[in-house]
């Protein structure tokens, strides 16, 4: 079963210099914390914030591409997580068939932003999640630590 998901929003860990996309439950208060670098960091919080580029970077360029094929991007899962790694696919539809395509779950949700399209996360991964490990970040947050909070 999916659970839908929306970008509650981004902190800095200082510890392992990654950022942390934290998802969190449309209809719920399950949340899912994924350690992503700067680059798709910066680039959720570019679409977080509407901002618009001079030139198209990355993931607007996928938005550009599936539009001018006339394939929508429908939505977007967190599938499996295998070694601490999350894995997504991102569904494209033509209008005739569902394609799914790998990709990072970072990517696919920097991708989902540009498009509107919805967040899912299969349920046995919210079961399985690693949230201790951001109980025990967030126990170890000092004062200062949230002026990197983006």
């Amino acid at each position: 079963m999916l659970i839908q998901m929306k970008v509650e929003g981004m902190l800095f860990d200082p510890r392992s210099n990654m950022y942390i996309l934290l998802l969190k439950e449309v209809n719920g208060n399950g949340t899912l914390p994924i350690w992503i670098g700067k680059p798709e960091a910066d680039s959720i919080a570019l679409a977080l914030g509407k901002v618009e580029t001079p030139r198209p970077l990355t993931h607007d360029l996928i938005k550009n591409i599936a539009e001018n094929l006339k394939i929508k991007i429908s939505k977007i899962i967190v599938t499996d997580i295998q070694d601490n790694t999350y894995y997504a696919l991102i569904c494209l539809n033509d209008g005739k068939k569902e394609t799914l395509v790998d990709s990072r779950p970072s990517d696919a949700v920097a991708v989902a932003l540009r498009v509107n399209a919805p967040i899912f996360v299969e349920d046995r991964i919210m079961e399985m999640k690693s949230s201790d490990e951001l109980e025990e970040w967030l126990k170890n947050l000092k004062p200062e630590d949230f002026g990197n909070i983006m």
